[in-house]
């Protein structure tokens, strides 16, 4: 086969991966469509809550009480076809991976994926009941609190992004060191610098309560520590050193 032809082949695989994935993202999306309205209202739920009695969620577009539902069932299936998307993403790439970096691969994209889900569970269950909590609160008296659907949907696709990727540390970590990146020691001297940039981090993503940016720079923090953990029981005697 020459290079051409090789070229060649390798685009129709990609473009038939893409396809699978855009289908098997379709496939997920048309199931759920018609459930929108209900996953868009479990979406709400932590804002619902502490609403006080009788307010409730507006829309102030005329198209928006169906797009923003629809967009929340599309952000759904994409997470719901992940696994699908990624096994696509990983066959398309594989054989071209020497063996040991198809045993570093694997793992990491479970991994990433596991931690990413993770962060966006711990938003939805721990860090929105706070925050709205704490938004809701510092209404002035006789002002009501009715949030647009949409500007909701942008806030918590925000925090769900901040969390979801501030639980990736601990790969970004592990990568670095066991690509001779860096080594733990520097990272173990760097970590008064990660401890800032954490707190900076929580007070940018997240509203000006001290409660919610802790309730992001903590965990930053305690993931780069796990991912210090793990590359020094991972790498060469070498590269790490004891924390």
């Amino acid at each position: 086969m020459t290079p051409t032809e090789s070229f060649i082949s390798h685009l129709i695989e990609l473009r038939n991966r893409l396809l699978r994935i855009v289908i098997g993202w379709v496939v997920v999306f048309i199931a759920l469509f018609p459930f929108a309205n209900k996953i868009y209202t479990l979406l709400a739920t932590p804002m619902l809550t502490k609403l006080p009695a009788g307010a409730h969620m507006i829309a102030t577009a005329v198209t928006t009480p169906f797009f923003v539902p629809m967009k929340v069932a599309m952000m759904a299936a994409f997470l719901i076809s992940l696994p699908h998307t990624l096994y696509q993403a990983w066959a398309f790439v594989a054989p071209g991976l020497y063996p040991h970096e198809k045993k570093l691969m694997l793992p990491t994209i479970v991994a990433a994926t596991l931690l990413f889900v993770t962060g966006m569970a711990f938003a939805y269950f721990a860090v929105f009941p706070v925050v709205f909590g704490f938004v809701v609160g510092s209404a002035p008296e006789g002002v009501a609190v009715m949030t647009d659907i949409s500007e909701y949907l942008d806030f918590v696709m925000t925090l769900f992004f901040a969390f979801g990727t501030a639980f990736e540390v601990p790969i970004a970590v592990v990568l670095a060191t066991r690509f001779g990146w860096v080594t733990v020691a520097q990272l173990k001297e760097m970590r008064s610098y990660v401890i800032v940039g954490a707190f900076v981090v929580g007070a940018i993503f997240t509203p000006p309560d001290i409660i919610s940016q802790f309730m992001l720079a903590i965990p930053l923090w305690m993931l780069f520590e796990m991912g210090l953990l793990v590359s020094q029981l991972t790498t060469p005697k070498q590269n790490s050193i004891k924390i």
